[in-house]
Parts: structure tokens; C-alpha cells; sequence
């Protein structure tokens, strides 16, 4: 028995106790993933002796090794705070020098990037004006809080107006005519939507419907007036024709709505476009409104921020609309192993993890991202203590074979 033995067993023991109070004391890190130390003997390099004949020299520390587990995920009231669920890192920028990390406690800066607490930035697919993103080479995402413009009712974006009405089949003609849309007893139903002009401005659009043929035996046939605004009303060409079935003529069905001229608003004239009545009805109940749909808005201030599971971060507006505002994007590594820790729970990639893999989240073997929630570190403080404890008798035993060793040392110095 030599020192040599004795020696590496305490260094062997005293990294173990390193790692593990490493990760006791990072047990409530976000993002942290916890380490182990691994380690291998040691023999002598000689020539002619036979296995059976060699004796150990000692322990070594083989690798110090990171656990890239999943870690608990913990719901916060940050919709910026964001964990992980599965493999990947997130991609962040320090002027152009990117890092990886699990540690998604994100916020606004005052140029509307997304930081972390360490000031670096993260990065991912932009969104074109139109909301649409553009997978392309990652840039740091930044947020605008500008307001997005109004859409006309009648923008081709927005789609034709759609009213699925029920008409009563019980209703009969309407003792006093002509039309006049200030006295209900010249009409059966009407009903009302907001309708938007090209500067967003919000308008009233009130329908008219009259019945002026009897509902049987042939079905029957409607006459529909429009207001804007409670002012200028028009007939729309064509009637709206039901069978005796109740269902609506499919060529009854489109209606184009007449150019009003405004007095505020959008240049004159304007109209809301098409009125689009296909699914409608004239059943045997009271006549009711089952959908009224337009696809104009007026303009719309920032209010709020969501991340989905995709990674896409959607801008939440005043007027009720959503746009996408980027996607987030995650790298993924051959080995993960063999990145380099940086602190900060950051780390490099080495010739060892390979370079980076980007895509989006929940592509190829990416994880999703939670919103409002963050990744727990994966320590298990249970068996760090037991760890703990085991190394701790380690170093113990060690320490017993050198005392051992001096005795014998001493016992030799005393011989005569």
C-alpha cells in the first residue's frame, strides 16, 4: 500500500462533493441542469507484467458529466416567461455572438427586444406586415408596439360580409306600405352589424326584410332594404326566394350592397361590399339571426403578448384582432454533452456537440414552448443528499488508508 492510492480517493471524493454541491446549490436555478462526476481507475503503464499481477494505483475524475433531463415546469404570470417541454435550446444574441440556454425568463427592453436577464437577445423567424412568418436565417426578435391599421369592410382581405338569417314562415305581408324603415309595421325583422371604411371608422349597417308574397304553397319570397348609418335606405337587387322546404335560393343569395356617401369617414362613395345570405332559412319560428360575420376593423393599439406552443408570438390589439409578431426558434445539438458552460446557464457549442440545428419548436426532435411557466431546474435534492453522504464516507475511507499507510511508515522507522 503506498500514499498514491489514498491521495487520488480524496481528490476523486473531494470533486464528487464539488459536483454535488454544485447542484445543491443550484437546486433552484431555472433552466439548470445538474452534473455528475464520473470516474475511472488508474493503473501504471509496465512492461511484462500480466494482468493478474497488477495493482491500481488509484482514482481518477473521467469526465464531469451534465444531465440534460427534462426539468418540472412551475406557471408564472409572465406571459414572456418561457419553458421548454423536450429537447432543445433557446438561441440568443450578445451582438451577433449567440449562446444557448433552458433559462427562458424573458422580458421587454425598452426597444421592445426580448431579453433575459443577462441583456442578450432572442432570436427567431421574423413576421412580414401581414403576420406571415418567413422562415429564414434567425434575427433577435424584436416586438413593435406601433398600432395596425385599419381594414375596410370591404377590403378584399376582409372577405364579403355573411348574414344566415331565419325568416319566419308564419309571417304574412305587411298591412301598410311603402317600405319605410322608421315605422316596424312596414317590415317583418331587421337587423343590425358594424361594418368599417378604409380609415376605420365604425358604421352602421341596418337590413329590412319584407315579405311580399305569401310562404305557400310555393315558398317564399322577401324583399331586403339596407340603411347606413340610419340614413339612405336601398333596396338590394333581387329577392331573397325560399322553396317549401325553407331552404334560400342559391343564385337569391349574394346581394350587393349599394355605395352610400358619407359624411364622415372614408372618401365618398364607399360600400361595404357583398352581403352573402347562403345558409339562411324561412322555418316555421321566430325569425332570428344565426351568424352575422365582416372582416373590417378599425385601427388597434398593442394591449397584450402571447407565445404559443409553435414558438409564434402573437400581438393582442384594442380592436380585438391578433397578429404575429415572430416565431422563436430552438437549436438542437448531435451531443449536448459536449457543449461548453459558460455560466449563467449559457453554453458554447465545441467540435464535441456539434453545430447548431435550428428549426422551429415541435419540428424534428424539438420540444414545445409553454407561455407563462418556467423550467425547474432537474436536481433531485433527495438523492443529492444521499450522494452526498456516500461520498462523504468516501473521502472518509480514503483518509483511513493513508492514516493506515503512516502507521506502517511509522512502524518501520521504529524498527532497531
Amino acid at each position: 500500500m503506498s500514499f498514491q492510492q489514498g491521495l487520488s480517493g480524496l481528490g476523486a471524493a473531494a470533486s464528487a462533493l464539488d459536483v454535488i454541491g454544485n447542484n445543491v446549490a443550484n437546486s433552484s436555478t431555472v433552466g439548470f441542469k445538474g452534473a455528475r462526476a464520473n470516474f475511472s481507475d488508474v493503473y501504471a503503464a509496465s512492461l511484462g507484467i500480466v494482468g493478474a499481477s497488477q495493482i491500481g494505483i488509484g482514482v481518477g475524475v473521467s469526465a464531469i458529466q451534465q444531465q440534460f433531463t427534462q426539468g418540472n415546469l412551475t406557471t408564472t404570470n409572465n406571459p414572456l416567461d418561457l419553458a421548454l417541454n423536450g429537447g432543445g435550446f433557446f438561441r440568443m444574441s450578445n451582438a451577433g455572438a449567440i449562446t444557448y440556454t433552458r433559462n427562458g425568463q424573458f422580458h421587454l427592453d425598452k426597444e421592445g427586444y426580448i431579453i433575459n436577464d443577462q441583456n442578450l437577445r432572442l432570436t427567431g423567424y421574423p413576421a412580414g406586415v401581414n403576420g406571415l412568418i418567413s422562415p429564414s436565417n434567425p434575427i433577435e426578435l424584436q416586438l413593435s408596439a406601433s398600432q395596425i391599421a385599419p381594414r375596410a369592410t370591404s377590403d378584399s382581405l376582409s372577405g364579403n360580409l355573411t348574414a344566415v338569417i331565419n325568416l319566419d314562415s308564419r309571417e304574412v305581408v305587411p298591412a301598410l306600405s311603402p317600405f319605410n324603415y322608421n315605422n316596424p309595421d312596414t317590415y317583418n325583422f331587421s337587423t343590425a352589424l358594424n361594418v368599417f371604411d378604409t380609415l376605420g371608422v365604425a358604421h352602421n349597417l341596418t337590413t329590412y326584410y319584407v315579405l311580399n308574397t305569401p310562404t305557400a304553397p310555393d315558398g317564399g319570397e322577401w324583399t331586403v332594404y339596407a340603411t347606413l348609418d340610419g340614413a339612405n335606405p336601398q333596396q338590394l337587387p333581387g329577392n331573397l326566394i325560399f322553396d317549401t322546404a325553407g331552404a334560400l335560393s342559391a343564385a337569391s343569395a349574394q346581394k350587393v350592397l349599394p355605395a352610400w356617401s358619407l359624411t364622415t369617414g372614408a372618401v365618398t362613395p364607399w360600400s361595404p361590399g357583398t352581403l352573402d345570405f347562403t345558409g339562411s332559412t324561412q322555418y316555421g319560428s321566430e325569425s332570428s339571426v344565426d351568424r352575422l360575420t365582416q372582416g373590417g376593423y378599425t385601427a388597434g393599439s398593442l394591449v397584450g403578448i402571447g407565445v404559443g406552443k409553435d414558438g409564434v408570438v402573437q400581438g393582442r390589439y384594442s380592436n380585438g384582432q391578433t397578429r404575429n409578431m415572430g416565431q422563436i426558434v430552438l437549436a438542437t445539438f448531435a451531443d449536448p454533452n459536449g457543449l461548453l458552460n459558460l455560466g449563467n446557464n449559457q453554453w458554447n457549442p465545441t467540435s464535441v456537440s456539434g453545430p447548431e440545428l435550428v428549426g422551429a419548436p415541435a419540428s424534428g426532435s424539438r420540444g414545445v414552448v409553454q407561455s407563462a411557466a418556467v423550467e425547474d431546474s432537474n436536481v433531485d435534492l433527495t438523492r443529492q443528499l444521499v450522494d452526498m453522504i456516500t461520498a462523504q464516507r468516501n473521502y472518509q475511507a480514503n483518509a483511513q488508508t493513508i492514516k493506515t499507510q503512516d502507521q506502517i511508515m511509522q512502524t518501520l522507522v521504529n524498527l532497531r
